[in-house]
Order: C-alpha cells, then sequence, then structure tokens
C-alpha cells in the first residue's frame, strides 16, 4: 500500500506560499516609507512608528483571541532579544546606515548575502544539509539580486566601511531566522512573532524622536493611515506568515524563497514609480523566480 503524501504535499505548499507572500508583503515597504519620508519622518523615525504600530496591532490581537500566548519564562527572554533587538533593530541600523552612504541597489544586494549565513549557520547548528539544489537555488537567488540592483557595469566604488555595515545588515537579518527557530521549538509563532515587535519597540525607542515624530503626526494626520499600513502589510502580516512558515520547513530554504522581496521592490519601483527596467534587471527577476520554482519542484522537494 503507498503511503498517501497528499497531506504533505499541501503542508509543503502552504508553507513556502507563506513564506512567499511574506517576502511580497515586505516587498512592499517602499510605498508606505515614501509617504512617511514625505511627511518629514526619517529612517529611524520610520523604524520607531513601524515598531509601535506593529506592537499594538499585535498585542491587541493576541489579547482578545488568546491572551495565554503572552507568558514566557524569564530564561528565554534572550530568544526574544534575539529576534527583536539583535535581528530587527541592529538590521535597521546596518541598513539604514548602508543606504544613506552608498547606492540603495549596493546596499540591497549587501543584505541579500542573508541566505548564505542562514544557510552556514543552520547547518553549524542545525544540521541542515546543504544540498546541490539549495547552492544551485542560492547562486541564482544572488546572481539574480545582483542583476535587479543593476549592479553589473556601473563602476561602483563602495566605501569599505559600508561593505561592512552592508554585510551586517545581511548577517542580523538572518539572525531573525535563527533566534526564530529556536523560539518555535518552545513557543507558538504568534507569541514569538508579538514578543520580536515588543523587544524590537525597546531596542528602536531611544533613536525614534518621539517628541518630533509625534509632532509629525499632529501636523499632517493622514501620516497615522501610513504608519498604520507599513505596522500592518509591511510588519505584522509578513513576519507572522515567515515565522508561521519557518516553523515547517528548514531555514536555508526559508531564506531563498523569501528573497522574492527584492524582486517585487523591484517590480513596484518600475511600475508605480517608473524606474528602469532593462533586460539585465528582468533576467534577475527569472533569476530569483527559477530559485524558488526549483526549490518547489516535486522531485527536488525530497533532496531539500
Amino acid at each position: 500500500m503507498k503511503p498517501n503524501l497528499s497531506g504533505k504535499t499541501a503542508s509543503s505548499c502552504f508553507s513556502a506560499g507563506a513564506v512567499i507572500l511574506a517576502g511580497v508583503l515586505w516587498g512592499c515597504i517602499s510605498i508606505f516609507i515614501k509617504h512617511l519620508n514625505a511627511g518629514g519622518l526619517d529612517s529611524f523615525q520610520i523604524a520607531w512608528v513601524r515598531m509601535v504600530m506593529a506592537t499594538l496591532m499585535f498585542g491587541a490581537f493576541t489579547l482578545i483571541t488568546d491572551p495565554g500566548k503572552l507568558r514566557i519564562r524569564l530564561r528565554d527572554v534572550w530568544m526574544f532579544i534575539g529576534t527583536g533587538i539583535v535581528s530587527v533593530v541592529l538590521f535597521n541600523i546596518s541598513y539604514f546606515y548602508t543606504m544613506t552612504h552608498t547606492d540603495a541597489s549596493v546596499a540591497v544586494v549587501l543584505l541579500y548575502t542573508s541566505p548564505v549565513f542562514i544557510m552556514l549557520m543552520s547547518a553549524v547548528l542545525f544540521r541542515e544539509r546543504i544540498t546541490p539544489v539549495k547552492l544551485i537555488a542560492l547562486v541564482l537567488t544572488v546572481g539574480g539580486c545582483v542583476l535587479v540592483a543593476g549592479l553589473l557595469g556601473g563602476g561602483y566604488t563602495i566605501p569599505p566601511f559600508c561593505i561592512l555595515t552592508g554585510l551586517g545588515a545581511g548577517l542580523f537579518y538572518a539572525l531573525y531566522t535563527i533566534f526564530g527557530r529556536y523560539a518555535l521549538a518552545r513557543y507558538d509563532t504568534v507569541t514569538v512573532t508579538f514578543y520580536t515587535f515588543f523587544f524590537g519597540l525597546i531596542g528602536s525607542t531611544p533613536l525614534g524622536k518621539i517628541g518630533a515624530t509625534v509632532s509629525s503626526f499632529r501636523a499632517d494626520p493622514t501620516l497615522l493611515l501610513w504608519g498604520a499600513g507599513i505596522g500592518l502589510v509591511s510588519t505584522v502580516l509578513p513576519y507572522f506568515l515567515y515565522t508561521w512558515g519557518l516553523r515547517r520547513m528548514d531555514s536555508g530554504k526559508a531564506a531563498i524563497l523569501v528573497a522574492v522581496e527584492p524582486l517585487v521592490g523591484a517590480l513596484i519601483g518600475m511600475t508605480v514609480y517608473h524606474e528602469s527596467h532593462d533586460a539585465l534587471k528582468l533576467l534577475g527577476m527569472g533569476c530569483i523566480f527559477a530559485a524558488i520554482i526549483l526549490l518547489n519542484l516535486p522531485d527536488g522537494r525530497k533532496k531539500v
């Protein structure tokens, strides 16, 4: 009698879909950032608003639906300091510095060294296999990001410290997956997501220029809508979806699937902001799509 794999196949598809959708929602963040920045908020203020909105929204949701999921043991706080402060806050600082002092395309490519960090750390910490399928998908992903960012033939000179901060952004971005896997071994997806936001809020508050931020919202109340948007659409939903999917697949695969984010960002740039869409950029998008398809082929799934 042959085993029925339909349940496992459906579960795998849902998990991959959740992680890819998380990447799509993260890729939409530029829409909210541009409106908030136009309203007078700098990067650090936007990061603080993002954490305030996410903590309030997800905290209220959890209190109403299942307040018991807010209980954690004191000895496990280090996990959420890891996801919220080490990952979210230090990632923002490194990423924003890199974007401020060099081209945004350079910052994006350096950020997406994160799958490399995740794959290596997961092999050491969680004994996840580095298979040929993963390596091919990783090469396609990194190469696709380089092409989407338009780095080839650009003749960029990158300040050495920006290389360090850009790689730091990739590392801290990757650490959410690593700390998150430890936390998910003991806690529900809802618990991990909420405390990531809570500790991210604690860590970002000293940088948030609260007085100036509140004044900006008073001067233009429509900023509240964009603040709520970045909190819900590009924070609460994608972090929850990614954490949910991470619980059901290995870290290296999740890291590559979520790389749909720069692809979505590039599509928004081309369609909404009328940025260039040359052949190399389109080829890069194709590489990222190819990596995602490769990881989800029925025959390749058993090898990953």
